[in-house]
């Protein structure tokens, strides 16, 4: 650190979107499968994030479209981004996908993950993800638990 930088904050003295911030960066840069996958964080605030993911030739399968178990992967890290974003770790309880619409290769998903209850140490997500005209292809239900230890 320099010595013109300010001192970092106290995660007990920043406002819950500077703390949801801060969790998304620290486990944006661990996390080696998203970042492998190409896949961006674009945003999270608290009980919220949004990641993009650009469909390369080698996601398609038999079918020449997007394999949905690489579309499940992308909802399920926004999912993780959105439910940790309390600074309190969290892991899935369960979670399943409907596929709605095939995705070609090219193509950029984006997958907006919204908290829809948090309750005690339990919450369910909805992820939804849209190619690039916009379109729902998936919609993904996560439900969350919260375990030991804080992510920052």
């Amino acid at each position: 650190m320099s010595l013109t930088s300010p001192a970092p904050k106290a995660t007990s003295e920043m406002t819950p979107e500077e703390l949801a911030h801060a969790t998304g960066e620290a486990m944006y840069r661990s996390d080696r499968a998203s970042q492998w996958l190409g896949m961006e964080l674009q945003e999270v605030r608290p009980g919220y994030a949004r990641m993009t993911m650009r469909i390369r030739d080698e996601f398609l399968n038999g079918h020449a479209i997007c394999h949905g178990g690489l579309m499940f992967t992308l909802a399920d890290s926004t999912f993780a981004f959105a439910c940790n974003s309390y600074n309190i770790n969290t892991v899935a309880a369960g979670c399943s996908i409907e596929f709605l619409k095939p995705v070609s290769g090219g193509d950029t998903l984006t997958a907006e993950a919204q908290e829809q209850v948090l309750s005690g140490r339990h919450g369910v997500y909805d992820i939804r993800l849209t190619n690039s005209a916009g379109e729902a292809v998936a919609m993904f239900r996560g439900k969350s638990a919260q375990i030991k230890g804080n992510v920052v």
